[in-house]
């Protein structure tokens, strides 16, 4: 634990507190206006003000959870390659997820500050650029064991040299990119931003002198520290394990990857062990050190909102990541789908594990993130390019401790994430949204409803040599509850090629190529149910009936609630309190024998029509693969199991 010493007053603290928050949000609202992809324009950027060491002094209001919790590593990374070679007018970039980055497509550009000859301080801008290049428009390809595979990696690198542009490098880097001249204005919509934060930061300096403000960057991050000590000194002390899953490993097939988590806090402190998790998998939903300790500080600050995130939170957790890991890949393993694969299970064992402590804020499993990528030629009139389509979905985040999960939310990964507006979609690229609406029955039940999922549907129109690419998991992992809640439903994705069948795609594949006419649909999962669903008020169940969030048959199903339906055009339906009671009671003496039912008997009813997925996975804690409807045994044997700990030891 770093000495406090206190210098500033209250007031000169708070003010300067606040404006380097202020600092960094101007940093971001520079962003907003000057950068050239929709991707970027819609929030998938983070900023941050660091110390001369690197150490992240304040992020602003609306960054992404991912990209704040690892900025003060790649700020480190250029002081380790450059050393005393960094000068006034230098900028840097870098994008490398192992030297402390997340993915490739996740650029840093990092500009030094000196004040008097002297380096005070970096402000570092990074942005998700569209592509990176690689085998795959949007660099996300599934089938890449390497990062060579993935695009382009740049270790720490000089863009800008003493004021003077490298038009020469930057070219050579965006040469390697799709759309190349959307990229290098993302590169200087980033630069000008981190002019932006100095210019700001001199001000101060002007205003205050820089002995005050350098004392300042120091004392917010041990106030930080401090604030954070004291909350955790105030839980007991103990040790707390879970394990959450990655779907598979496409090379092993069947079987759930395990991400195996272990909290423990001791006095002021708190220490993660990942120890016992699995050794990395044979697809890009790796992550590398970076991201998975940035997953840690993430799911721990979800359960201390109020406290400001700098490095001095950095100090109180402490995070054991294996080597040659899912959750520590080292280079050259592929790790691009990091965000859709081991960076949320993280979040979500933290999740579980907070709930147990502090269970007022307890909340379930929340969906995963989803990325959809479409690229090709775009034949419009008028048009006549290279397109980039690149969808993430809202979804449903867990039931909470008190009331149901959010409805079609951004991904916990970064709630900061705006969802991307149809219209803009649809001028930028020869893809029309069909459909974008709640999917019933998404949120798992439970006494607390997991919020809903969305489903959304698009058209191709004149996109020529076309290829689709999804990054998303959860299709045999599937979101699941806790305290005796039960799982939402599984991720993937449908295309319906212009007059033939419609074909489910799963919920990772790279390069299938699409054209035009071709139709696609896929939906988010919702949340996963908190507490038991037979404790749901019946008159909260009728209200999701009325909203349709739930429907009458998983009403009966999930909940043991009878509802008719008097006249749905007016919204009249009423409970059956009898039944209900018979509903319930059978529920309650039968649901600990589904999840011990012979498997085989079950895909019997199932393949009969007797029973239906949600069934399989609510009530028999049975996965199967989407594609082929094959019963998955080791996937199932480790899916029940999890159950058993989540939901059954809380049942009657």
């Amino acid at each position: 634990m770093s000495t406090v010493t206190t210098k500033l007053d209250p007031v000169t603290f708070e003010v300067l507190k606040n404006g380097f928050v202020n600092l960094v949000d101007q940093m971001s609202e520079q962003v907003l206006r000057t950068c050239y992809s929709f991707v970027i324009y819609n929030r998938d950027f983070s900023s941050a003000l660091c110390d001369a060491e690197g150490n992240t002094i304040m992020q602003g209001t609306q960054d992404i959870s991912v990209h704040v919790g690892t900025l003060h590593l790649t700020a480190k990374a250029v002081i380790e390659d450059f050393g005393d070679d960094i000068h006034p007018g230098d900028v840097f970039i870098v994008n490398d997820p192992y030297r402390g980055g997340t993915h490739f497509n996740d650029t840093r550009i990092i500009r030094p500050v000196f004040y008097g000859g002297k380096l005070i301080s970096f402000m570092q801008v990074n942005g998700h650029w569209a592509d990176m290049g690689g085998s795959t428009p949007g660099s996300f390809d599934v089938n890449a064991k390497t990062h060579y595979g993935e695009g382009m990696r740049i270790p720490p690198l000089r863009i800008w040299s003493k004021g003077e542009y490298m038009e020469d490098v930057a070219n050579l880097l965006v040469s390697n990119m799709r759309i190349p001249e959307e990229r290098l204005g993302d590169l200087r919509s980033q630069a000008e931003a981190t002019k932006t934060g100095e210019r700001q930061l001199i001000a101060f300096i002007e205003k205050y002198g820089l002995d005050t403000v350098l004392t300042a960057f120091k004392e917010v991050q041990n106030y930080v520290e401090r604030l954070t000590r004291a909350r955790v000194k105030e839980l007991p002390d103990g040790v707390w394990e879970t394990t959450d899953y990655i779907d598979m490993d496409p090379e092993l097939g069947d079987g759930l990857i395990p991400i195996q988590v272990k909290l423990t806090i001791k006095d002021d402190e708190i220490f993660y062990d990942l120890s016992g998790s699995h050794k990395y998998i044979g697809c890009f939903l790796n992550s590398a050190f970076g991201s998975s300790l940035s997953a840690a500080y993430a799911g721990t600050k979800t359960f201390f909102p109020d406290i400001p995130l700098n490095s001095g939170f950095y100090r109180v957790v402490h995070v054991k990541l294996p080597e040659d890991s899912v959750v520590n890949a080292p280079w050259p393993v592929a790790v691009t789908g990091f965000c859709s694969g081991a960076y949320e299970k993280i979040m979500n064992a933290c999740f579980e594990l907070w709930s147990n402590i502090m269970p007022d804020r307890a909340l379930a499993c929340s969906f995963n993130l989803e990325y959809l990528l479409i690229g090709g030629d775009d034949k419009r009139e008028g048009y006549h390019n290279y397109f980039m389509w690149y969808d993430w979905m809202a979804g449903g985040h867990g039931g909470r401790s008190i009331k149901d999960g959010a409805n079609a939310t951004s991904p916990v990964f970064g709630v900061g994430l705006s969802i991307q507006p149809c219209e803009g979609q649809e001028r930028l690229t020869p893809v029309v949204t069909t459909k974008h609406e709640i999917v019933t029955d998404s949120g798992g039940p439970g006494q607390y409803r997991g919020g809903c999922g969305v489903e959304k549907g698009g058209i191709l129109t004149e996109a020529h040599d076309a290829v689709m690419s999804y990054c998303c998991d959860r299709s045999r992992s599937v979101t699941w509850g806790i305290f005796g809640g039960l799982p939402s439903t599984p991720h993937g994705v449908k295309l319906q090629r212009d007059g033939e069948e419609t074909e489910f795609l799963g919920t990772i594949f790279s390069n299938v190529k699409v054209g035009k006419n071709d139709y696609f649909t896929r939906p988010s999962a919702g949340g996963g149910g908190l507490g038991d669903p037979l404790k749901r008020e019946p008159k909260a169940v009728l209200e999701d009936v009325i909203d349709e969030y739930v429907s009458i048959e998983r009403a009966e199903k999930d909940y043991g609630v009878v509802i008719r339906e008097i006249d749905r055009e007016i919204d009249l339906f009423e409970i059956d309190e009898e039944a209900t009671a018979t509903a319930r009671e059978y529920i309650r003496l039968n649901r600990k024998k589904w999840l011990e039912e012979d498997p085989e008997n079950v895909m019997e009813k199932y393949q009969n029509g007797e029973v239906d997925l949600l069934d399989l996975i609510r009530r028999y804690g049975i996965i199967i693969d989407q594609q082929t409807g094959e019963y998955l045994p080791k996937t199932t044997e480790q899916n029940r199991e999890a159950m058993k700990k989540r939901a059954l030891a809380y049942w009657d």
